[in-house]
């Protein structure tokens, strides 16, 4: 009787998913879950877990039936997009959607083109995400992350068209869900997406940039004990600041971003071609597709072939107040002199900065020119010629010799910051396991 129901049940849960006129129930550790298929309004329909009492099993359906509800030790989330399965070793029920597609031989032109909008001339490695995302969700891939100035340029269409793929392991977050302790919609899921995304508070940027490359994390329900769990969400952000839509440090290599231009036209019907098209997608990156590139890093990628302007600007835009100013004013000198190299010790930055209303301290300009830009001093007190704020040959600067153990700037240095490129060498970071509440006010679990 046991194994029968068992089988039903499963059985339900497959091809017959969309049924809602059979009640379905499992039990996971000692608690009793209803299996609804909640109506949305776009007509699909989303599966939930949702507790209920043995007692109104019983009531409803009587007591053998609810004497053989299965059971299983504990809820997992084992992402297979190609194979999925319901319980995993028998004992565990997986809270992973299954696809809602299968893969059939076509064409997929609407695809294509907003593959093209959206990714340009990398619209290649475009679709090598793709190709990773589905046939191997477990691999860490790069943030996403679309920015422009103008609205209606299709950012949010591709987002959309990533939900309508894999359904209910997408999920739409807001920037103040960062900031939350309670993240239990994020459990599980494949992709977490971003609109108006605006996260210029660091411990938010840094937050989502651990989690991009963690392997596990903590969730903790309401009264229970911690829990560790993989973690393996990949994030994809869009926003209307080109400029600093998040913090992103220069040497930074987690990150992908695409400035997307307008749309020359519009179409409402866009997406529901683009939904058809799914199923050919699917068959063309299972069955014909190579990947253009191999493995190259703990993401895939290898970040040098990922660096676009856009991610250029916004790393330039992400430096703190003081070493934006120390910058300014060493290419003010040099452009201003027509040298091309520049020698100071920390006290004469500040002073010109104190003279250009930018108020600072010697530790936080020795901080800037030997742990961010990797100067060294000179090895022993020894002259240079220093400048000074104030009327002179140079326009708005004067000299004088002095002595000391100066640090030097070339225009080289200054544009290899400005462009970037040189991806610093941090070493080995250490992967942060994120604490992630699980419980929820109506004690709702993602299925």
């Amino acid at each position: 009787m046991k194994e029968e129901l068992h089988a039903k049940q499963l059985s339900q849960n497959g091809e017959n998913a969309g049924d809602v006129s059979t009640d379905r129930y499992v039990r996971v550790r000692t608690d009793y879950y209803k299996i609804v298929e909640k109506p949305m309004t776009d007509g699909t329909r989303q599966q939930q877990l949702i507790k209920w009492k043995y007692a109104f099993i019983k009531a409803d359906h009587g007591r053998e039936y609810a004497e053989e509800v299965p059971c299983y030790d504990d809820f997992i989330t084992f992402p297979d997009n190609i194979n999925p399965q319901q319980v995993v070793d028998g004992k565990f029920w997986n809270l992973y959607h299954p696809m809602k597609f299968k893969p059939e031989p076509g064409e997929f032109p609407n695809i294509d083109k907003l593959m093209e909008h959206i990714f340009g001339e990398q619209k290649e490695l475009g679709y090598d995400y793709l190709q990773q995302l589905y046939t191997n969700p477990q691999q860490k891939l790069p943030i996403i992350v679309l920015v422009s100035r103008e609205r209606n340029t299709g950012k949010s269409t591709f987002m959309h068209f990533l939900h309508l793929w894999f359904g209910d392991n997408v999920t739409f977050n807001t920037n103040e869900d960062f900031g939350s302790q309670f993240n239990a919609d994020w459990a599980g899921m494949l992709l977490i997406c971003v609109d108006e995304a605006l996260l210029s508070k660091r411990e938010y940027s840094e937050r989502i940039k651990n989690l991009s490359t963690a392997r596990f994390y903590k969730i903790e329900a309401k009264g229970k004990d911690k829990i560790q769990q993989e973690f393996f969400a990949k994030f994809v952000f869009c926003s209307n600041n080109v400029d600093k839509p998040l913090i992103i440090d220069p040497g930074e290599t987690r990150y992908w971003v695409r400035e997307v231009p307008k749309l020359e036209s519009d179409d409402v019907n866009f997406l529901s071609k683009v939904k058809k098209e799914i199923p050919p997608l699917m068959h063309h990156l299972l069955n014909e597709r190579e990947m253009s590139v191999g493995n190259k890093g703990r993401m895939y990628f290898d970040p040098a072939i990922l660096f676009t302007p856009a991610l250029q600007r916004i790393m330039m835009n992400s430096r703190s107040q003081v070493e934006a100013a120390i910058y300014d004013l060493c290419d003010d000198i040099l452009s201003s002199t027509g040298e091309e190299k520049l020698s100071f010790v920390s006290g004469d930055l500040r002073l010109m900065l104190t003279d250009k209303g930018i108020k600072t301290d010697d530790a936080s300009i020795r901080h800037v020119v030997k742990d961010l830009w990797r100067l060294k001093p000179h090895a022993t007190p020894s002259t240079y010629m220093r400048y000074t704020y104030g009327a002179g040959i140079y326009g708005s600067y004067t000299t004088q010799s002095a002595k000391g153990r100066y640090f030097t700037v070339t225009r080289n240095l200054l544009h290899e910051i400005s462009e970037n490129c040189r991806f610093v060498d941090k070493g080995t970071e250490q992967v942060e396991q994120q604490d992630v509440d699980l419980s929820t006010e109506d004690d709702k679990v993602p299925f």
